[in-house]
């Protein structure tokens, strides 16, 4: 059974039960993650989860609350290294690269550390005790820039990206389908609805979608708060791509709020009729191959009018 670890599943805005995002699909016997938000690191060990665990890390796009634990999750998953492991790759948007040279580079934020564990005779001992051997390997962080179509084909998985609706032309947003023999999952990362996550995730058995607050909400603000999704949105999606599971997160503090859930849920089930779950963080959840054989097709845009189509 696959299963999807939320690591984080809120916004840039701290409050006591979420934030910042990142996930990690669990399938096949392979986890692989997508964003690396706030305390992702330490959130793992909470959930009996490594970055050794990991050896691809996808970035919907470079908003703090997406990648900023992002060096120490790099920096942690090589101190525990003993040399054996395969080089962490890591895919992203534009800049994904430049962060990365920036970091860990030889002359990177973080290079008097990795040359401390490297040289010093107590990071030497250390690594030996583990099961190292000498000389310690300098750490390879295998980055690229990545946009849309396919992002990457294993033996196992695939993974195909398209362009979200966020923040451009400042910088660029992704959507992730990831494939597998155990069924398919959507990431729409930050986006606003929009056509292109809608192809995207159609056929897909699961959709994990931005859900950042009521419907009503970003219909007053708007058109200045454009680029997010709200509850009729995330509905919207998953209705017209044809997935079986909606699993909400970047759940801002007004949806999140104990009071409010069963509203935000039930607005949500007014538009899709398959299985909801408003994500907690720290939880793992499952999720299924389904039989799309006997799925109507898309229902069209006058039925969706949140979805934007260019």
């Amino acid at each position: 059974m696959s299963k999807l670890h939320v690591l984080g599943s809120g916004g840039p805005r701290p409050i006591k039960s979420r934030f910042g995002s990142s996930h990690v699909v669990d399938v096949g016997g392979r986890k692989i993650m997508f964003d690396c938000g706030p305390a992702t690191t330490y959130k793992m060990s909470k959930m009996d989860l490594h970055p050794l665990d990991i050896d691809y890390l996808f970035f919907t796009h470079h908003h703090f609350d997406h990648d900023v634990d992002y060096p120490c999750f790099m920096m942690t998953r090589w101190d525990e290294s003993v040399g054996k492991e395969n080089d962490l790759q890591a895919f992203g948007p534009n800049n994904t690269e430049s962060i990365t040279e920036r970091l860990i580079g030889e002359e990177g934020a973080f290079a008097y550390d990795i040359n401390a564990r490297t040289n010093h005779p107590l990071s030497k001992s250390t690594y030996e005790h583990r099961g190292g051997i000498l000389p310690r390997p300098r750490m390879n962080v295998k980055a690229r820039d990545v946009g849309p179509g396919t992002v990457f084909t294993g033996n196992d998985f695939e993974v195909t990206a398209a362009p979200a609706e966020h923040v451009e032309p400042y910088h660029d947003s992704l959507a992730y389908r990831l494939d597998t023999l155990e069924g398919s999952i959507v990431f729409t990362g930050d986006t606003e609805p929009c056509e292109k996550v809608v192809e995207l995730a159609h056929g897909a058995d699961a959709l994990v979608s931005m859900c950042g607050n009521f419907e009503s909400v970003y219909d007053a603000r708007r058109p200045a708060d454009v680029g997010q999704t709200g509850t009729l949105g995330a509905a919207e999606m998953a209705a017209e791509a044809g997935v079986k599971e909606l699993f909400l997160v970047h759940v801002g503090p007004d949806l999140s709020a104990p009071e409010n859930r069963e509203r935000g849920i039930a607005e949500v089930k007014t538009v899709f009729d398959g299985e909801v779950t408003l994500t907690e963080e720290l939880e793992t959840y499952d999720w299924h191959k389904h039989d799309h054989s006997d799925d109507n097709p898309p229902t069209g845009p006058e039925v969706h009018p949140h979805i934007h189509r260019h």
